[in-house]
């Protein structure tokens, strides 16, 4: 056999063990990995009391707003009675979301996730129960703010995918320099949320339904999909029933994970809406419902 034989016959075999050793990869590892791809500039941040990993993208001259994008609870358990030793999500959609934005913008990562060098105050408690607490907010608050320190922005809009979603919402709550905040099929009542999966009560979280309103100058606005069963329309209404100030904009078409990433380039324009109503919806070609579910 000729040495380009060999190489010919060889090939498949390389083939296979690339794709071996990507299966492999831990879910941090690949989203570094996808984080470098896009061109995403990694910066640790230091929070209070838990560091955070971040990414940077998107200097753009003269710019006077932030975007700073916050990824979903990824894995808090391998079963309902066995939590994750990694929380780090398998698929980063807010990071992919983020690949669709040209503003300036930030991912934030949450405490304990995208293996920060954190261990001695990581516990399961910080991605399962807790991952909405008190604790984790003015964490991921004091981050935001190191970072602004030495990146000022005149507007900070905050975006959250999912539970990030209900971070983002939290941490609009206790920063008044915040102008806005946009979720993602974001589980913005954690009671009701709770109580629709039967799932156990995130004991130590704060939950944003409860919570008091947002400042008026803090606009929202709030996309969530007509066909989501993880985050149903359900929760969505009872977030707003306390809320009535809040902005909602049903995408009719879409569940939890489809199609956010192929539309959002679609969904930016609505960020920049200051009407705290939902009279005004992106275009019709995606199938917007501008309206809160019932």
């Amino acid at each position: 056999m000729s040495a380009a034989g060999e190489r010919r016959a060889g090939s498949p075999w390389i083939a296979v063990v690339v794709v071996v050793l990507a299966a492999c990869a831990t879910p941090t590892e690949r989203i570094h990995e996808r984080a470098a791809t896009l061109g995403f500039e990694r910066i640790n941040l230091s929070g209070a009391p838990f560091e955070h990993v971040a990414f940077a993208a998107g200097t753009v001259r003269g710019s006077t707003t932030l975007h700073v994008y916050v990824e979903h609870d990824g894995t808090p358990w391998i079963v309902s009675t066995l939590p994750s030793s990694d929380p780090t999500p398998r698929r980063p959609l807010a990071l992919e979301l983020m690949a669709q934005d040209p503003a300036p913008r930030l991912f934030l990562g949450r405490p304990c996730y995208f293996a920060t060098d954190d261990a001695a105050r990581c516990n399961v408690l910080v991605w399962t129960h807790q991952r909405y607490s008190p604790e984790v907010v003015r964490s991921m608050v004091a981050a935001l703010r190191n970072h602004l320190a030495a990146h000022p922005y005149r507007e900070i809009v905050l975006i959250g995918y999912s539970g990030g979603g209900t971070i983002a919402w939290l941490m609009a709550a206790a920063m008044p320099e915040v102008s806005g905040v946009v979720t993602v099929a974001a589980n913005l009542d954690i009671d009701e949320w709770a109580r629709i999966h039967d799932y156990s009560p995130l004991a130590g979280s704060r939950n944003p339904a409860t919570a008091p309103p947002l400042r008026a100058t803090t606009r929202q606005t709030h996309f969530y999909g007509g066909r989501d069963t993880n985050v149903t329309p359900a929760v969505v209404a009872s977030f707003l029933r306390n809320h009535p100030e809040a902005r909602a904009i049903e995408i009719a078409d879409y569940d939890h994970e489809c199609c956010w990433v192929a539309r959002w380039s679609a969904l930016l324009p609505a960020l920049a809406q200051r009407e705290p109503s939902v009279a005004h919806a992106p275009p019709a070609a995606i199938g917007v419902v501008s309206r809160p579910p019932n």
